[in-house]
């Protein structure tokens, strides 16, 4: 049987052929106390890769194809879990997804800027390397941060300008990067049959001379990310099994599975039906409370630290992800320093690494592009002002030049791009 799939992948059936003509008899082992492969047909071969040809079925449909997932069978155990995706994925944690999220939307938040450009020098990619592929600026270095915190990202030219720099440009998903080192040493890239290694850029967070791929953080903590998946699969598995008893009923005798049901209904109905009296035993009956806490049987503190350690990893405090930072109780002027922190701790190395690889693939030597990081560690308006104050009265005593001047106050404030109307004077928007 031949099926062409939508992807233009022909499957093509052959397990008839290899089927016996007649039925086969089974031997006299018991299926008990034998392996399963000496039950069965003697010249059998389990996983016969004859039964199933792949073959090429020509130019399929355009991208996206169609992807392979896995999927348990029906015998597969509830309490295994099965790989989300195929290829270079890795399975993320909602912590680890969320500290993804926090630091490529907050790097995607800061403008970008050129610093020393040619005046003739063209970059209308600053605003949006590719309006075929995104919405904005914003969308691109977000999810280029994002790749990058996982390992490796590659960015492909697919335009250029006169000077020969890049003109449009994408991130490309990893996965659909083959990447090796040729005999001279240096890196070939290709997208399935196409070599592309002249129009794209590889940006990887951690990677040794003679490796093809980068690696992450994430990479070194898979450990912890097995762990907080098995903890959340035990704390779902405990809550939908009823949760923890806080007491037992103890019988001196052995009882039988519909003595022990009748005797938990009869103890039920009886404490439903004389709510606040005391209770009656007898028979030998015993009550014990239980002494472990549900806080205790759900691991509550081993998966806060493991998902502690996975934000660390990400350069994340822990405090901006709810959970606990491992020190004293945070206090009102800390958690102000806190983006600070955040900030130069786990986001300028990242911003800094990218930022430069990208100025040097589309900028001429000398000219750079960053990121503001105003945007996300700016005091508040009360210190904006006292240090607006300050420089403004540093003056030149031979020229009078001062420090700052009120335009550029203004200008920095975006005072001049508010839209006065009833309810906003000038100056409020920020």
């Amino acid at each position: 049987m031949t099926e062409v799939m939508p992807s233009g992948l022909v499957v093509v059936d052959k397990r008839a052929a290899y089927r016996p003509a007649t039925p086969t008899t089974p031997n006299a082992n018991d299926p008990a106390t034998h392996l399963p492969a000496t039950v069965g047909t003697p010249t059998a071969v389990p996983g016969d890769p004859n039964g199933l040809v792949l073959e090429d079925g020509g130019t399929g449909p355009p991208w996206p194809r169609s992807t392979l997932s896995a999927s348990p069978w029906s015998g597969w155990p509830a309490e295994w879990a099965t790989p989300s995706l195929w290829g270079r994925f890795q399975a993320l944690t909602d912590t680890a997804w969320a500290c993804l999220d926090l630091n490529s939307s907050v790097l995607a938040t800061m403008p970008p800027y050129l610093v020393d450009p040619s005046p003739s020098l063209p970059a209308d990619w600053i605003n949006n390397p590719d309006p075929e592929q995104y919405p904005s600026w914003w969308a691109f270095i977000r999810q280029l941060f994002w790749d990058y915190q996982l390992g490796e990202a590659f960015v492909l030219c697919t335009a250029r300008y006169s000077n020969d720099y890049p003109a449009r440009f994408h991130v490309v998903p990893p996965w659909m990067v083959e990447a090796d080192i040729a005999g001279d040493g240096l890196a070939r890239y290709k997208i399935g049959s196409s070599d592309v290694t002249a129009d794209i850029l590889h940006i990887w967070y951690q990677k040794t001379v003679g490796e093809a791929h980068g690696h992450g953080p994430l990479e070194a903590g898979a450990g912890r990310l097995v762990a907080a998946n098995a903890l959340a699969r035990y704390a779902g598995t405990l809550a939908s099994a009823g949760g923890i008893p806080n007491a037992v009923l103890v019988h001196p005798n052995n009882l039988s599975g519909t003595q022990a049901r009748d005797l938990q209904s009869a103890w039920v109905e009886a404490r439903m039906s004389t709510m606040g009296l005391p209770a009656v035993l007898s028979g030998g009956i015993d009550f014990r409370t239980l002494s472990f806490s549900p806080k205790d049987m759900a691991l509550v503190e081993l998966a806060q630290l493991n998902d502690s350690r996975i934000a660390v990893l990400l350069g994340v405090p822990p405090f901006l992800q709810g959970l606990p930072s491992g020190g004293d109780s945070m206090t009102y002027s800390n958690v102000q320093q806190l983006f600070e922190y955040h900030w130069r701790a786990g986001l300028s190395t990242k911003a800094a690494a990218v930022m430069q690889a990208l100025s040097g693939w589309l900028l001429p030597r000398g000219t750079a592009v960053e990121l503001n990081r105003d945007e996300y560690v700016k005091p508040g308006l009360g210190e904006r002002a006292t240090a607006y104050q300050t420089l403004y009265n540093i003056a030149d005593p031979t020229t009078g030049e001062r420090a700052l001047y009120i335009d550029e106050i203004r200008e920095a404030e975006r005072f001049a791009k508010a839209a006065p109307t009833s309810t906003l004077t000038a100056g409020v928007l920020q």
